[in-house]
This record gives C-alpha cells, sequence and structure tokens, in this order.
C-alpha cells in the first residue's frame, strides 16, 4: 500500500535578540564577509528627553553580523536566517523514517553506509538528536547575539534551544548551545526526553601565531520502548477505551509503570545513551608580519608557513537498556532475544572510553591563502571500556595527511585526504578521499565531484561481546566501501542534479532481533536525484526533491526505490517587520518491506 505523509507547518516561535553592548575594535582575523542579521531592539527617542518626538530609527546601529567556521575549515560563513525550511530548525529531518513523533529511533530513506574507519561502538538510533564535534561551528560577532527557539506540536511535543555567542575580547569567542527534545508520544511508552548541552570557545593571541580551540559537549538521548502493539486488530477495535492510543497494550512495559506528563523523564523501560566529549586544540604558527596602511590606521596582520598542532580528545559513551517490569513481558524476551529466564528487572549497559592524541604539521605554500595547504600528522588512540562493561582495551595509531586548496580566482575547489591504521586492534582500516569542486560561473552554477574507498572494522556490537544478547560473528571481514558521487549546480535554472554510487562488500547487519550477520558479496547501490525551486508566482514557491534509488542483487537493503518531498510554500512580507513563510510539507515513498 502506498504510504503519503502530509505535514502542516506550525510556525515555530524564534526570538532572536541581540544586546546593545557594541564590541569595541575591529574584529581581528575574519576571512571574508558575514551575513548581516537584523536584531529585534529598542528604537525610539533618546532616554531623559523631555520631548514627545521620536528619532527615526537606525537599523544600522541595531544590526549584528556574525560569522562562523568549522574546526577543520579557514572559510567563515553567515547565519542561515531563512525561513523556507521547517527542517532547519529540527533534528528531524526530512528523509528519517520513524514511527511518527520527534525523539524516537530513525534511519534515512536515502541510504548511506557507514564511512568511518577504526573503532565504532554500532548504537547509532538517535544519531539524528545528537550534537557533534564535526558540527560545531566556532563564531565571530561584532554584538552579544542569542537566538532563542520554542517548538510546541500535537500532545504536547516540545523543542526548546537557546544559543548564545559573544566576543568577551577582540580575539576570545564563546558560543553556548543548548537543545531539549521532549514528546509524550501517542502509545504507551513511547516518550522521549533528549538533552543536548556545548560549550566552544576560540582564542587568538595578539601576535597571531597562537590559537587554541576548546569544544565541551553532551548529549542525554533517552527513549521509551513498548515492543510494539500486542495486535494490530487494537487499532480498529470498537471498544471506546482504544480511542486512545495510550490504553492499547503493548508488548513491553505496562500502562501502570507510563507516564504522558512531560515532566516526569524517568526511564522505566526504554533506552537511554550517553556521551561526553572534549577537544582542545593548540596551534602555533610561523611566518612573517606585515600590514596594510590605510588614511587613518595601520592594521597589522600576521602570515603563516608552517603551522605545528597538538589535539587532545576525550570521549566517554554510555549505553544503555531497562526494563523495571520485565516479569510481565517474560514471552517477549524468551521469543525475541533467547532469555530463558529473567531477573526483576533488565539492565544491560555497555560503555567505552578514550583518549585520543594527535600532533600534526600544516604548511602554507602561499602565505597569504590559508585555504591552501599540505598537513601531516600521527594520531595516538586509547579505547577501554567502563567498569559495568566487559573489560577491554586497546590502541590505535593512526598516520593522516591531507591537501585542500581553493584557488585566488574561487573556480577550483580541492580536498584530498588520507588516513591509515598502521597498529592496533583496527590495522588494516584506511580512508581515501577526494572533492573537487569547479566553479562554472555565477550565471551558471558550478560542478562538484567526490571520491572515497574506506576499509572499516565492523562495528563493536556485531563482533565484541557486550552484555546485550547478541549472537556475534566469529569470522567476520572488513566492510569495503566506495562512493563516487557527482553534483551539478544550476544557479539560473535554481536546479541541482545528483548522482550517488556505492560498490560495498562484507555489508554488516543484524538478521533478527539479536542475531548479528554479514553479507559479503560485492554489490552496487545506485541513486540519482533533483531538486528545485520554481516560482509558481510574485510570491509563491514550489520546491521538489526526488530521488531514484536502487540496489543490484540480493543484499539486505530494505529502503523505497523512489523518495520524493514537494513544498508549497508561500513567502512574503505583509508587513514591514513580519516575513512569513507558510504551506504544505508532502512527502511520499515508494512501498518497501522495513526492516524488523
Amino acid at each position: 500500500m502506498l504510504r503519503k505523509f502530509l505535514i502542516f507547518f506550525i510556525p515555530a516561535i524564534l526570538l532572536v535578540y541581540s544586546s546593545s553592548a557594541q564590541m569595541r575594535g575591529m574584529m581581528r582575523g575574519m576571512q571574508g564577509m558575514g551575513s548581516r542579521m537584523g536584531g529585534m531592539g529598542s528604537g525610539g527617542g533618546r532616554g531623559g528627553s523631555d520631548s514627545l518626538s521620536f528619532e527615526k530609527r537606525n537599523f544600522a546601529a541595531d544590526s549584528v553580523n556574525v560569522q562562523f567556521r568549522y574546526l577543520d575549515t579557514a572559510r567563515y560563513g553567515g547565519l542561515d536566517s531563512s525561513l523556507n525550511d521547517f527542517f532547519r530548525r529540527v533534528p528531524l529531518k526530512p528523509d528519517l523514517i520513524q514511527i511518527g513523533h520527534n525523539g524516537n529511533a530513525s534511519y534515512s530513506a536515502l541510504y548511506s553506509p557507514l564511512r568511518g574507519p577504526g573503532w565504532d561502538p554500532g548504537f547509532h538510533a538517535f544519531d539524528p538528536f545528537a550534537y557533534t564535534l564535526a558540527d560545531t561551528r566556532f563564531m565571530n560577532t561584532t554584538k552579544p547575539f542569542t537566538e532563542l527557539g520554542y517548538l510546541v506540536g500535537s500532545k504536547a511535543e516540545q523543542q526548546i534551544s537557546i544559543l548564545h555567542t559573544q566576543n568577551a575580547t577582540p580575539d576570545w569567542n564563546f558560543v553556548i548551545n543548548y537543545r531539549l527534545v521532549n514528546a509524550p508520544g501517542t502509545f504507551n511508552s513511547q516518550n522521549t526526553n533528549h538533552n543536548n548541552i556545548r560549550f566552544n570557545s576560540d582564542y587568538n593571541s595578539k601576535d597571531r601565531r597562537y590559537h587554541a580551540y576548546l569544544i565541551v559537549l553532551s548529549n542525554a538521548l533517552q527513549s521509551s520502548e513498548n515492543g510494539g502493539i500486542e495486535d494490530e486488530s487494537y487499532l480498529v477495535n470498537p471498544n471506546p477505551a482504544y480511542d486512545d492510543r495510550f490504553n492499547i497494550p503493548t508488548n513491553l512495559a505496562s500502562t501502570a509503570f507510563s507516564s504522558r506528563n512531560f515532566f516526569n523523564v524517568k526511564l522505566s523501560t526504554g533506552n537511554r545513551y550517553v556521551d561526553r566529549h572534549l577537544l582542545f586544540r593548540q596551534q602555533y604558527d610561523f611566518g612573517k608580519k606585515d600590514s596594510v596602511v590605510t588614511d587613518s590606521s595601520v592594521i597589522r596582520y600576521f602570515l603563516p608557513r608552517l603551522r605545528l598542532e597538538h589535539t587532545v580528545q576525550s570521549d566517554s559513551y554510555a549505553f544503555k537498556f531497562f526494563d523495571v517490569q520485565s516479569a510481565s513481558s517474560a514471552d517477549f524476551y524468551k521469543k525475541n532475544y533467547g532469555y530463558n529466564s529473567l531477573p526483576d528487572t533488565v539492565d544491560l549497559n555497555s560503555g567505552w572510553k578514550n583518549l585520543t592524541n594527535d600532533f600534526s604539521v600544516i604548511q602554507y605554500p602561499d602565505a597569504k591563502n590559508l585555504l591552501q595547504f599540505f598537513k601531516a600528522g600521527v594520531s595516538l588512540a586509547h579505547y577501554r571500556s567502563s567498569p559495568d562493561s566487559v573489560r577491554d582495551a586497546f590502541v590505535n595509531v593512526v598516520a593522516h595527511g591531507e591537501y585542500r586548496n581553493l584557488t585566488r580566482n574561487k573556480k577550483w575547489d580541492m580536498l584530498l585526504y588520507g588516513a591509515f591504521y598502521a597498529a592496533g586492534r583496527d590495522a588494516g582500516n584506511y580512508i581515501v578521499q577526494a572533492k573537487l569542486q569547479r566553479s562554472l560561473g555565477d550565471k551558471l552554477g558550478f560542478l562538484e565531484l567526490g571520491f572515497q574507498n574506506i576499509n572499516r572494522s565492523p562495528s563493536r556490537i556485531f563482533t565484541e561481546k557486550t552484555a546485550f544478547p547478541v549472537v556475534t560473528l566469529t569470522n567476520a571481514n572488513n566492510e569495503n566501501v566506495t562512493a563516487i558521487s557527482g553534483s551539478l549546480f544550476l544557479n539560473k535554472m535554481k536546479v541541482k542534479l545528483s548522482a550517488d554510487y556505492f560498490l560495498q562488500s562484507n555489508y554488516t547487519y543484524f538478521s533478527d532481533y539479536r542475531t548479528a550477520a554479514q553479507y559479503k558479496p560485492l554489490f552496487n547501490f545506485l541513486r540519482a536525484g533533483i531538486s528545485r525551486e520554481t516560482l509558481l508566482g510574485k510570491k509563491w514557491h514550489w520546491y521538489l526533491d526526488l530521488y531514484i534509488q536502487s540496489v543490484a542483487g540480493n543484499a539486505p537493503i530494505q529502503l523505497p526505490w523512489l523518495y520524493t518531498r514537494n513544498r508549497l510554500a508561500y513567502e512574503g512580507k505583509p508587513f514591514r517587520n513580519l516575513v512569513l513563510s507558510t504551506g504544505l510539507d508532502i512527502r511520499y515513498f515508494s512501498p518497501f518491506k522495513a526492516n524488523g
């Protein structure tokens, strides 16, 4: 049966506040112009004036210039304040297949294999709801800037988000992020409660030689589980009690222990994943000083030629399944997980603590172009399981190299990257990556080509003994993935054409609730897509995303062959200070046999 998803946008309340304290001095080290964002501030006359007349508001004085970049990039970008895609504001992205509300386990309808070599725990059900080191933004701002977001949905679903950034000095910025995703669910024991918090800061010395970066983040992801409803006939049962889906019997978790009160976040039956990360990076540059003389001042800067870099990273992971009422679900555990007897409380844990030290050398062939460099380094990573898990410990040694270049004419953007696991349990793992972007002119657009080859050990949950009742693999081979991609962006037509080709062997998966399996033959997976914006009128827009994908052979990958998303939106400015985007978001995917 064809499935259709029709979602009506409920506008989120987005409040942007910028303080009135103007930062003094020029922002040193900015490498590009950022977006101009209009803050909401007080206008009107001067304080203490006896006059009833009002001065014309100076919008330039209210504005704030916020720029950001990621940890391993040198290019700054501006904050995206567009309203035309609601899913920019929530972690649950439109291509994710899930069971109906924000926070539960999900996976993408578009195939994307794991591509990271080396150690991986294997728990990825809640990845879309986690902050990561890679998506951390280091900012630079002319004024303190705060963005508050509050989203409320049906059945008291809610999301609270906070972003605050400011420059303590022109050379020192810090950013604080917080997000709460809370949903009571429709059925019994379906409530979720995700908390994410992140603090990051970057500092540049006055002589521009020393740079320091700090990231501290924590994710606490919690989702109750009910094992599914006992019988789908309850959905059409004439019993009026079942009109409230919360009362339908489920395989796990009696309703006596469950609650839809969003203030009650105690876990009775379900999963709780907690991961914490600390990264501290220091850089020291060797090069020469230079300056630019203007009519009124002299601006001094530093041109690096050689950079020494040290990064220390600490990670901890705790994965937990908990059921305080397991006795009432003995048949479910016996049938699906092989338990012949159960304790009063099922409490399964797997935890790891990792410490990585990396030393790298970066060389800039052109001191005036920091977007061209060679980088080489070595990492020493220590892994050990936490005391409440099956004991394990090992060390990996990784050598890596990189070349990047954005040419001065901005037409070519190149990336070459490779990492090889030289010693340790994951010895022989590697990743080779190449990426090329070519500008075809402002009117035409640009072309992007990519290549990756990854050789990785299967995730630990498939091969290593843990507290979880998994029948592990005894003769698993390394997974090998080759990914070739191409995209063509046509600016004038507002069209993006894309194609992705995967060549993969030793695909690792679960064949049932607890049995790990590996599909060893080489197989192909192809996906083609088109994205286009069409103007239907002066203020009406149609946004199309269409993907077709197919797997060759008998690989156990269960995904729809067709996925499309269509947004019909009114975008206008009915009043001077109101920008409105509203409409319909329609998603459809072809029928397929889902996992499990």
